[in-house]
């Protein structure tokens, strides 16, 4: 029975569809929230080897408790809203954000036949979910009634839709190759060794927009604590705190599968590299493998580069992501007609 849920054979062989759908939903969000919960370990423990540090070791063997602690005492917390503040707003604005994170999910292929909503425009349903995250940043600049949170929100979302452009070129040149905004059919598209030299560069802009869609440093700029004194959850507390942390790590393993899903070849083995052992292990592992090694360079990026200037940021979003991606939407273009490999 594991290797069936493994191998996706789970959800087709036992039960009745309906169950075993609320069921694989109910497991996605599990998978992710502890996920989120141990992606927080994880970045602690890097950054910590990265600086010669220990990172948590205390609670629990190895620390491996530490986020456990962490979840009980922001529970434990008092949820303090001001006194002028959009009630209705403020508290909808955190829960909005950590739902769009976990919707997203339910059209990302962890397998070929692992996926909870198979549908055939499954990247125009991230791009657009991932898009709305604005709305719940803003709402929560604005209901805050505080200059300063208000000030971190504009920043964010001015900064999330300037990314999101060469993210959307982005795509058009995976769609180019693919033929199909199916995210399966994306990642069992044929893509000869010469199309995915010719999608690198496109790999670098999405690898980069990531960080400044998800607000990691070094784009962290909507957190600035030198001039903003913490950016749009100023004002938040306790578990509506939470909500907006656990939202920000679950983006980033969203983000990841996206980046996995579109040219890391999602749950097929690295490379394209065919093999009677490689082939033996089951899609998912190869999936979340994948995922974690995007997640370490996230990670990597943060203990790396310091954190650039707001100028800086949406210079080099306008003038040098956005141009070159539209050239080479027209070079991608133009050297599938000249292969004639566009698909048909």
């Amino acid at each position: 029975m594991i290797n069936d849920f493994l191998n996706g054979e789970f959800w087709l062989s036992y039960g009745e569809p309906g169950a075993w759908m609320v069921g694989g939903i109910l497991a996605m969000m599990l998978a992710v929230i502890g996920a989120v919960a141990y992606l927080t370990y994880a970045e602690r423990k890097v950054l910590a080897a990265m600086q010669r540090r220990q990172g948590p070791m205390t609670v629990g063997p190895f620390g491996l408790l530490q986020p456990i602690a962490d979840g009980m005492k922001l529970l434990s917390k008092e949820t303090i809203i001001p006194s002028q503040a959009n009630k209705p707003v403020f508290i909808l604005a955190p829960i909005l954000l950590f739902t769009l994170a976990l919707v997203a999910w339910s059209v990302i292929p962890v397998s070929g036949k692992l996926v909870i909503a198979n549908i055939n425009v499954g990247i125009l349903f991230l791009f657009a979910i991932s898009s709305m995250g604005v709305y719940g940043i803003i709402m929560a600049g604005w209901a805050s009634n505080s200059r300063y949170a208000f000030l971190g929100a504009m920043r964010s979302a001015s900064q999330m839709v300037s990314y999101e452009v060469s993210m959307g070129l982005v795509i058009v040149t995976i769609l180019l190759c693919a033929g199909t905004l199916n995210l399966t059919g994306i990642v069992e598209a044929s893509r000869p060794w010469w199309m995915q030299v010719l999608l690198f560069p496109m790999l670098i802009v999405f690898l980069i927009s990531i960080l400044a869609e998800t607000n990691r440093a070094p784009f962290d700029l909507p957190e600035g604590e030198s001039e903003l004194s913490g950016g749009f959850m100023v004002e938040y507390s306790a578990m509506a705190f939470a909500l907006f942390f656990l939202g920000e790590y679950a983006n980033m393993i969203l983000m990841s599968a996206i980046t996995t899903v579109l040219f890391l070849g999602g749950w097929l083995p690295p490379f394209g590299i065919e093999n009677e052992y490689l082939d033996k292990v089951p899609g998912v592992i190869w999936f979340i493998l994948k995922v974690c090694v995007v997640l370490f360079y996230f990670i990597w990026a943060r203990a790396t580069f310091p954190r650039y200037r707001y100028d800086q940021l949406m210079r080099l979003g306008w003038k040098v992501f956005l141009p070159f991606s539209l050239i080479w939407v027209v070079v991608v273009a133009g050297v599938l007609i000249k292969m004639n490999a566009l698909p048909q």
